[in-house]
């Protein structure tokens, strides 16, 4: 699912509820970051890990504990960058050549509506509007969710690139739906504070793609280099 939403460059590696990855062991440097952790927070953590070390064989990379930097953000190794994520039944990585891109996200969440009063603290006024139009064309799509959605894969795409928080009000997210009846298309984030410096230019913007299925809304952005 993922993998639909990211260049070929990327390798992405996904698993669902009954992958034996939900199984995968934990290296020794990864324990101590679950040691207090409930069983489903740890099936979780190593489930994901397994996903990208699945990955980093793909590109012919060792396998190689991942372990946490500053704001919980993976440490990948030396070349590669990368994204990680977990919902119930879902997880997945994305990992690639730094030479091929200059950072990227992913996000999965479940297909439901956020819960009642978090879309004040994460939608702006304009991107409620859009969400509001959205719904009334299809309203079987949680629109505020793939917002949310993306909003997390923007700020994983962003921190590598600046070290720096980005709140949910300094991102203005645009979904465009595909022509046809699937439910997929792009996003726009438009940066509302300084982007990042990518190649000597400031970016202004970050662009992805989402896409809902199985019970589950992906969101992938990827900044090539200028």
């Amino acid at each position: 699912m993922i993998e639909e939403l990211l260049p070929e460059s990327v390798v992405a590696v996904e698993a669902h509820g009954d992958d034996p990855l939900w199984d995968a062991p934990l290296h020794p440097e990864e324990e101590p970051l679950v040691a207090r952790a409930v069983a489903k927070r740890r099936r979780e953590f190593a489930a994901v890990r397994g996903c990208a070390r699945r990955a980093m064989e793909k590109l012919g990379v060792a396998a190689h504990p991942v372990v946490n930097g500053d704001r919980g953000v993976p440490l990948w190794p030396a070349g590669l960058t990368g994204s990680m994520t977990h919902c119930d039944g879902y997880c997945a990585a994305a990992l690639v050549r730094v030479r091929d891109l200059a950072s990227l996200g992913i996000d999965a969440e479940p297909h439901g509506p956020l819960p009642e009063g978090v879309g004040p603290s994460v939608l702006l006024p304009a991107e409620a509007e859009r969400v509001a139009l959205l719904a009334a064309q299809r309203p079987a799509v949680h629109w505020d969710r793939i917002v949310f959605s993306a909003k997390e894969s923007v700020y994983k795409a962003w921190y590598p690139l600046t070290r720096k928080w980005l709140d949910f009000s300094e991102a203005d997210i645009t979904l465009r739906p595909d022509p046809g009846g699937r439910t997929a298309g792009t996003l726009h984030a438009e940066l509302l504070v300084p982007g990042p410096l990518v190649g000597g230019h400031r970016l202004r913007s970050f662009d992805g793609r989402w896409l809902v299925h199985g019970g589950v809304v992906a969101t992938a952005v990827t900044v090539p280099h200028a």
